[in-house]
């Protein structure tokens, strides 16, 4: 049966290797978020201290819950909504837990609406950069540049549009030649323009520094809150509770180890965001800037950096194309989701993903409209935890810190507690005695920590 429209309890198209399955399930990880902010919050707070503790929190949710997610999907072999409703009904639990795929399809349908906004900023500032726009840009003009682009809605629309375009495009191929020949395509490339940054990077004088700030171990930075920095962005960093490794899972053959597999994913997000710091902060120290500046730090004083470097148009347009790929991949994951479960219920896969990138393409116009015209709106004040709120702020701390974490300790629940040992035991080999009580303990008291601090 073709993979364009499929009936219930009909397998889906399967990725052709693990290798497609390991560079769909990288892109989906690793996004905007990985190029600025791991870097920034590992020197922050630590170090290589901060990296032993993330690699700690990686081991005690990223992966338990990747491999959950992912054998889910693949006993389920539909979408994440699917998925649940048949390994409940397989367990003989209640439906109610179909609530996760349906938590999980929202959450990265919110999540895809502003982040095509943000994505969007990349490909004015590639144009940008290969017109040689930042060569000698002073700090006032860089930033009344970027302020230029939040300010139009005009541009932010424009933008927004043909990123969520190039989403649709992909999404509407398939899984052979629309998911597959994308993200083979796109990571690799990603991994070599990354590469070629760090290389760059070595020759600036100040690679010794940037790697003393990412890595030497500061305990005395190591405080409670550093730890739930980096329990947070284990969390996060790995697309979880977003329907993005339940969907996929769905695409992959019996034969293919998930434990092992889910491993290489994560040393590979993490190697990614590494990288990206050593390939930054070189530039960064190199010219005085701060290192703590978040997007700013992307869209603001890098392009000044760019414009003082030799060649760096051309190094400005290499990293905002990596930029473009990281959140591309990402994408195409969040748009998934919804995209597998309308073609499940016998919409083609074309009209399923025209139709919900179209949907998610309106509702990104309150995003665009919220960093300018409707920046005063802000709907929620009467709370006094959502005040000064806007659109943009409050679907971004809804899905950040509320659906997601409690879908991933539902998910925790579910695989530990509903679910019969022997199943997950005969998909997981041998790992299962490590990865059983982890998720089921360790995983759903770290979540409810994770849940907590990110309410109160």
């Amino acid at each position: 049966m073709s993979n364009n429209v499929q009936g219930a309890g009909v397998r889906p198209a399967q990725w052709s290797s693990r290798f497609a399955f390991i560079m769909a399930a990288v892109g989906s990880a690793v996004g905007l978020g990985n190029i600025w902010k791991f870097p920034y919050i590992t020197g922050e707070n630590g170090g290589g201290a901060f990296v032993l503790v993330y690699l700690a929190c990686i081991a005690v949710i990223g992966l338990p819950l990747m491999m959950a997610e992912v054998m889910l999907g693949r006993r389920g072999g539909q979408s994440p909504i699917g998925t649940m409703a048949q390994v409940a009904a397989d367990e003989g639990r209640s439906r109610s837990w179909v609530g996760i795929g349906f938590m999980a399809t929202l959450a990265s349908f919110l999540i895809l609406t502003f982040y095509s906004v943000i994505a969007g900023w990349t490909m004015p500032y590639i144009l940008s950069a290969a017109s040689g726009e930042f060569g000698g840009i002073a700090a006032k003009d860089s930033d009344a540049l970027f302020g230029g682009l939040l300010a139009s809605p005009g541009q932010l629309l424009l933008w927004h549009s043909v990123f969520m375009g190039l989403t649709v495009l992909v999404s509407a191929g398939g899984v052979r030649h629309g998911l597959e020949r994308a993200v083979t395509k796109l990571m690799p490339a990603l991994f070599v323009l990354l590469l070629i940054l760090v290389g760059y990077g070595m020759t600036s004088g100040h690679f010794g520094e940037a790697a003393a700030f990412l890595f030497r171990p500061d305990f005395s930075a190591l405080t409670a809150e550093a730890v739930l920095v980096a329990l947070g962005h284990a969390f996060f960093t790995l697309s979880l509770a977003s329907g993005a490794m339940m969907a996929y899972g769905a695409y992959l053959k019996k034969e293919v180890p998930i434990a092992r597999t889910s491993v290489v994913v994560a040393l590979m997000d993490t190697g990614v965001a590494l990288l990206a710091g050593l390939a930054i902060f070189p530039i960064v120290f190199a010219n005085g800037l701060e290192p703590g500046a978040g997007p700013g730090l992307i869209f603001v004083t890098l392009p000044v950096a760019f414009g003082q470097m030799p060649g760096g148009s051309f190094f400005a347009t290499l990293f905002f194309v990596l930029l473009l790929f990281a959140a591309w991949t990402s994408s195409i994951s969040l748009l998934e989701s919804l995209v597998s479960y309308l073609n499940e219920k016998g919409v083609s896969r074309v009209k399923a993903a025209i139709g919900g990138g179209l949907v998610a393409w309106l509702v990104g116009i309150t995003t665009v409209l919220s960093l300018n015209e409707w920046s005063g709106f802000t709907p929620l004040d009467m709370f006094a935890r959502f005040e000064g709120k806007t659109l943009f702020d409050l679907y971004d701390y809804l899905t950040a810190n509320i659906m997601m974490p409690l879908g991933a300790f539902f998910t925790a629940l579910f695989v530990g507690w509903k679910m019969k040992p022997a199943h997950s035991a005969a998909e997981l080999g041998g790992w299962h005695r490590v990865w059983f009580p982890v998720i089921r303990y360790l995983s759903p008291i770290a979540l409810l920590i994770v849940f907590y601090f990110n309410l109160w």
